[in-house]
């Protein structure tokens, strides 16, 4: 401690207290013996404001405040607590508060370092002077010590002084006065006739409820709500949730508090809603009549509001018109709804999503007239809806998503006349907008033109009323399969073929195309087989199981088998899924050109201007610190890419389809350095050539499915070990 400091529980300075700097200490108040339970000279060296840091000492006391205008109570007692701070011997009095007590609590002295009363004011109030049952003067008022704190009790008794009993606090008059007249009054009135005992059991209790209000206006909405139910006076008040980015902003109460009504039936008339009736007994007229008070209230209308009865989950509250629904409540109002009423379920309910929200806008609920032909049904709703015509918006979502998909299927027209029957033509659907072209194939001396046939646009199914008032069903993509027969405009359509794109597409999507779904069609075809298993098995595969020339059925040879086995039950997408499945064949290998690929790289290279040959080895020569003679593709890509080479993504992959590699797949070093450079090993010019197509030719692969693979067709059915078991059983 300084030297101007408290007696605290060190060694280190003398044991007598020293007074404060500049004055005398009083001959008559000697400082006392600081005990300690260290040796002579072995205490800690650490000074207080290190070894104390954050360490109080709690005691409880109380004071008594003297009351002139109680005659019965002449004092109150007042609990508080005193803080003592060992870092730096300060002190901090501190009184709880207590709700609805009408005094102001709180600190009632700050943190700092007390004088003791006459004769020692040179003195300060140290740990020595704070103990249970003793009184101290802080500031012309006495305080009585009567607990303290664990902490601080262990604290004083590993320091050697003796800490007593808690003493209780004395009984306050003023407490007793006052519980004695609540007794009185709650035995003279009771609660179903005191109006304000409502008030006093419920005051600060309040249910609350989640709830919302489907907004059925033009620009509406889901708005969601708070109810909050006071049950002190049977008040109501309604705050919307306003979330971050909603569009909406201002107050958040929507209803303010007050009693709701039922049932509104508009404003009250003038004269209408009155505090008295005036009633006339006697006359006709207003000089010989007499009035007298209705204090029956006859002509009162009766008003009934919500209460705490009918705020239940699912409920509708009639707010002035505007239906909001309760969907769910907090755990307090659970609680308080259980006791009360024994409800035990509390099943909340989901706000309505916002398509289902749109389902209420103004444009569905409003009676649209018939479309009558011009334009699209889109354009007549929004004419019909808006005084200013507006274009239709499209989904752009799917815009982005399906953007460049198209599905072609190959048709031909069925028609009375003969010379339509052998016309060719390209049905294309957009999977962005749903829309379809129909396009002609023209052949010479057929008398047909070809060409665009029909425009792009969505067609409706057959066999619908057109002139309704909303949208007809369109074609979708399900619809469409080879084998189906389709109507548009008018005009019927066979489709007899697609496109390698489309069947890819359907076959990668079977969950969208049943068509294409291998999985549930093997399941139809094993149904049906399971009966006739053996007798399938020996008419259509007996010559290649017995070792003929042939290994594998053709397409026609496995659709033949297909339509004797389902009929009609099965379509020729169907089949045709199944054959690409077990397809037999292998795709078709390309081969490139080494001289044609690297006089095109070298082309490209002087086109652009490219000398950066020595940067570009310094690069690999980085990459490759243990100078192995082979690197692995995704380095020499990463390469290219950082020494910006003026290659297309096409010409580096037939690059790297020529270059020399090992039997791990690395590439060469010194084939690709000496491939590209133009100095040491240049190539012999070449025309310009597209190098997507030209130079290494993509060839599709466009005969899968002509030859079927029987023995991956039965192993996928899986009936011959069945029935073999099943034999084997019986």
């Amino acid at each position: 401690m300084t030297s101007d400091g408290v007696g605290m529980l060190s060694d280190r300075h003398p044991p007598k207290l020293v007074s404060t700097k500049g004055t005398i200490p009083d001959p008559n108040c000697p400082p006392p013996e600081l005990p300690s339970l260290y040796p002579p000279k072995t205490a800690t060296k650490l000074p207080p404001w290190i070894a104390y840091d954050k360490q109080v000492l709690c005691f409880h006391s109380y004071f008594k405040e003297t009351l002139q205008e109680v005659y019965h109570a002449p004092y109150q007692v007042r609990t508080v607590k005193i803080l003592f701070f060992l870092e730096d011997g300060t002190i901090m009095v501190h009184e709880p508060p207590v709700e609805n007590s009408g005094i102001p609590q709180g600190c009632l002295v700050h943190r700092q370092r007390i004088p003791k009363p006459h004769p020692c004011q040179n003195e300060f109030l140290s740990i020595l002077d704070l103990n249970i049952n003793q009184t101290i003067e802080i500031f012309d008022r006495v305080y009585h010590i009567t607990g303290c704190d664990l902490f601080t009790r262990n604290f004083l008794n590993r320091s050697g002084i003796p800490v007593p009993d808690p003493v209780d606090n004395p009984t306050d008059p003023a407490t007793e006065l006052r519980r004695k007249r609540d007794v009185k009054l709650t035995s003279l009135v009771t609660g179903k006739h005191f109006p304000f005992a409502q008030f006093l059991k419920y005051d600060r209790v309040v249910l609350k409820f989640y709830a919302y209000w489907n907004d059925l206006s033009e620009f509406g909405d889901v708005r969601r709500m708070e109810v909050f139910y006071y049950l002190a006076d049977d008040t109501i008040e309604v705050k919307e949730v306003l979330h971050r980015n909603s569009g909406r902003e201002g107050p958040a109460v929507f209803l303010k508090r007050g009693k709701l009504l039922k049932e509104w039936k508009g404003l009250p008339l003038p004269g209408e809603k009155t505090d008295k009736t005036v009633l006339n007994v006697l006359g006709t007229g207003l000089a010989d009549g007499r009035y007298v008070d209705d204090a029956l209230q006859t002509g009162a209308k009766v008003q009934v509001f919500y209460t705490d009865k009918d705020l239940q989950i699912g409920s509708h509250l009639n707010v002035y018109g505007r239906d909001i629904i309760i969907v769910d409540s907090d755990q307090f109002t659970k609680t308080f709804y259980n006791k009360k009423y024994g409800i035990e379920e509390f099943i909340p309910l989901s706000y309505p999503d916002e398509g289902e929200c749109k389902i209420g806008t103004a444009m569905h609920l409003r009676k649209l007239p018939p479309y009558n032909g011009w334009g699209t049904y889109e354009d007549s709703e929004g004419n019909c809806v808006s005084v200013e015509p507006k274009p239709p918006q499209i989904d752009f979502k799917k815009f982005v998503q399906y953007d460049k998909f198209i599905l072609r299927f190959g048709a031909k027209m069925i028609s009375y006349i003969k010379e339509n029957c052998e016309r060719k033509f390209i049905i294309s659907y957009f999977l962005s907008d749903d829309t379809m072209q129909i396009f002609e194939i023209a052949e010479r001396n057929s008398g047909f033109t070809g060409g665009e046939f029909s425009k792009r646009k969505k067609m409706v199914l057959p066999n619908q009323e057109i002139f309704i008032s909303g949208r007809p069903d369109i074609y979708k993509p399900q619809n469409l399969y080879i084998g189906s027969t389709i109507k548009l405009n008018d005009h019927i359509f066979h489709l007899v073929s697609s496109d390698e794109y489309t069947l890819c597409y359907m076959e990668g999507h079977p969950h969208e195309f049943p068509m294409a779904d291998i999985k549930c069609i093997m399941n139809k075809i094993k149904t049906a087989i399971k009966p006739i298993y053996k007798n399938f098995v020996a008419k259509h595969f007996a010559p290649i199981l017995s070792g003929s020339n042939s290994e594998y059925l053709s397409y026609e040879t496995m659709k033949k088998a297909l339509l004797e086995l389902l009929g009609n039950d099965i379509t020729d997408h169907e089949i045709i899924t199944i054959c690409r499945h077990f397809s037999a064949e292998q795709e078709p290998t390309v081969v490139c050109n080494r001289d044609a690929v690297k006089a095109t790289a070298q082309l490209e290279m002087k086109r652009n201007l490219w000398n950066a040959f020595e940067q570009l080895k310094s690069h690999i020569f980085h990459l490759n610190p243990e100078r192995n003679s082979h690197l692995k593709e995704s380095v020499l890509r990463t390469v290219i890419r950082g020494c910006v080479l003026p290659f297309t993504a096409e010409l580096v992959d037939d690059i790297f389809k020529v270059l020399i590699r090992n039997g791990e797949g690395d590439v060469e070093i010194c084939d690709f350095l000496n491939f590209i450079d133009v100095g040491c090993n240049p190539s012999p010019e070449i025309p310009p050539l597209n190098i997507a197509f030209e130079l290494c030719p993509k060839i599709p692969f466009l005969h899968k499915g002509r030859l079927v693979d029987h023995n991956c067709f039965l192993k996928y059915l899986g009936l011959e070990t069945e029935l073999k078991n099943n034999s084997d059983v019986h």
